[in-house]
């Protein structure tokens, strides 16, 4: 192509002097105006960084200019991170580096107060201790576990061995054991189950009964003066709720353990509430996944009466009721016992170890069930382990009150679950998915294998038998397992009106010819008595007059 033309678009470009934007910025000043607003924009600092994309356009120039990289505008957003790195610089302001606190480092400084012995801690008081102290071995049960993949790491095992050793030094404890973990949406928690020595959990229990007799007694002054205060009152409804089902006692039946949790080794024990029969039922009816925090609100339908504590206590209930298992013949009853809990009726709750158990081998325990026991007794469908007739007391109460309340215990029916050592084997499965999975630990060394068994209702919960040592424990949300989707129960149905009948319906307006009559006969009953009176008054006159 030659010379442009004058008629032509590229005419004139590179003539001297000429620009494409001397139709837009004809005046030189006003051009170099431009430009310096514009290198101020450039040169404008970060509020957050301090950087300026003036400098920062100029350092990546010169990096690609050194580096000459290939393909330099596919990989340009990189070389901006990298120029931006490379720019960082820590804080200097002070006297001393900043160090960077790492994650690491705060969970060891949480954690190194269980590495520290306490004051006077010496080798001879833990050789006494050594034979009588409740401690877990939590790490020879994490090892027989670990046969078949279960369990935590080995420095969370340890710290957690290590958070159970200042539980039981600070705690008046019988016996512990590491029960579990139960997973959590913002935090977990990590459970041990104990047992005080007699007499330690009894006084707080006293103290609570007797609070709470004190609070009723005021309760009852207060209504005889309001009473005697309020003759002229609304009726009351005449609704009688069901009666509250006590609680078990501590020691018994769902209570007979006590469980502190904490939310990571390091953290101080909480001490979960005893759990009662109306917690049970409701727990039963709804799924909620723990949010790590012992006061958060548990909103559900049914509405549960408590907080996530009382909730979390619930599902360990519950748990252990149906996954607490061990080899058939390492529990016995108590010969003197077993016979005076027959004839109560409740049915026995109390074992001892057997002396003379001699272990299965491996292969019997993962062939069949009935080699497995319940040695933790069932939860009925009232929510305790021992069935409570709600109207015994009625023998106090008026002769009225009798009748109907020895009816109503007619229709109850007395729960009675399985007893206690009852073998897996009688337990229902899951439609077609049996309730539990025996396998051993190892295929290839059969020799070393551990009996390790899975529960599928409660997903998370396993048990593991090597000769004469077994354990339970349990890792999962908390849920229990349901093939199908959970659905949450209806609210109940509205309320029928009031039936209409002639007694309250609304009388009709009268007619005017209505009115009109019954006022003239109003009138005519009137001027009638007003006779009579006077026929009266004449007659009581002359009787005067007669007398004079």
């Amino acid at each position: 192509h030659g010379p442009y033309q004058p008629h032509e678009p590229g005419y004139g470009l590179y003539q001297p002097g000429h620009s494409p934007y001397d139709d837009q910025i004809p005046d030189p000043e006003s051009r170099m105006l431009a430009i310096q607003n514009a290198k101020a924009y450039l040169l404008k600092s970060s509020t957050t960084s301090g950087l300026n994309l003036y400098d920062h356009l100029a350092n990546m120039l010169t990096k690609i200019l050194d580096e000459q990289p290939t393909n330099a505008v596919d990989i340009i957003e990189n070389i901006s991170k990298d120029v931006k790195w490379a720019q960082f610089q820590k804080k200097m302001d002070t006297l001393r580096d900043e160090h960077e606190i790492l994650p690491t480092f705060e969970a060891a400084e949480k954690r190194k107060a269980l590495f520290l012995k306490a004051n006077g801690e010496g080798d001879e008081e833990l050789e006494e201790e050594i034979g009588e102290t409740p401690l877990p071995n939590v790490m020879e049960t994490a090892f027989y576990f670990e046969q078949a993949g279960i369990g935590l790491s080995k420095d969370e095992m340890y710290h957690i061995f290590l958070a159970l050793k200042k539980l039981v030094s600070v705690q008046p404890i019988q016996t512990c054991r590491f029960w579990g973990k139960i997973l959590g949406l913002e935090m977990n928690y990590i459970i041990a189950e104990v047992q005080y020595h007699e007499g330690e959990e009894e006084e707080e229990t006293e103290e609570e009964e007797v609070i709470e007799e004190g609070g009723k007694g005021m309760g009852e002054v207060e209504d005889e003066g309001e009473d005697k205060e309020k003759e002229d009152e609304p009726p009351k409804s005449t609704y009688k709720p069901p009666p509250v089902i006590p609680k078990e006692e501590n020691g018994t039946g769902a209570n007979k353990y006590v469980y502190f949790v904490c939310n990571e080794p390091g953290k101080p024990w909480v001490k979960l509430p005893s759990v009662t029969p109306a917690q049970i039922v409701c727990a039963r009816k709804i799924k909620k996944f723990f949010t790590g925090r012992l006061d958060a609100p548990v909103v559900s339908f049914p509405p549960f009466p408590g907080n996530e504590a009382n909730y979390l206590r619930a599902q360990i209930a519950r748990i252990s009721a149906g996954t607490q298992i061990s080899p058939i013949g390492f529990y016995q009853f108590a010969e003197e016992e077993g016979d005076e809990e027959e004839e109560g009726g409740g049915g026995r709750d109390t074992y001892e170890e057997n002396p003379d158990f001699q272990p299965l081998s491996v292969v019997e325990m993962v062939d069949s069930l009935s080699t497995w026991v319940h040695h933790v007794q069932s939860i009925l469908k009232q929510g305790r382990c021992v069935w409570l007739n709600p109207f015994q007391k009625s023998e106090e109460e008026e002769e009225d009150e009798k009748e109907e309340k020895e009816e109503e215990p007619d229709e109850l029916q007395q729960e009675i679950g399985p007893p206690l050592l009852t073998p897996l084997s009688e337990d229902e499965g899951i439609q077609s998915i049996p309730a539990w999975t025996a396998q051993p630990s190892t295929n290839l060394i059969p020799q070393y294998a551990v009996a390790i068994l899975q529960s599928n209702r409660w997903p998370g919960a396993y048990a593991f038998a090597s000769g004469k040592k077994f354990d339970n424990i349990y890792f999962g949300w908390g849920h229990k397992y349901s093939p199908e989707n959970h659905t949450p129960a209806l609210p109940p149905p509205v309320q029928a009106e009031y039936p209409s009948g002639p007694e309250i319906a609304e009388t009709r307006d009268p007619t005017l010819e209505e009115e009109l009559a019954f006022k003239a006969a109003r009138e005519e009953a009137l001027a009638a008595t007003e006779e009579e009176e006077d026929e009266e008054d004449y007659a009581e006159d002359d009787e005067e007059e007669d007398d004079d």
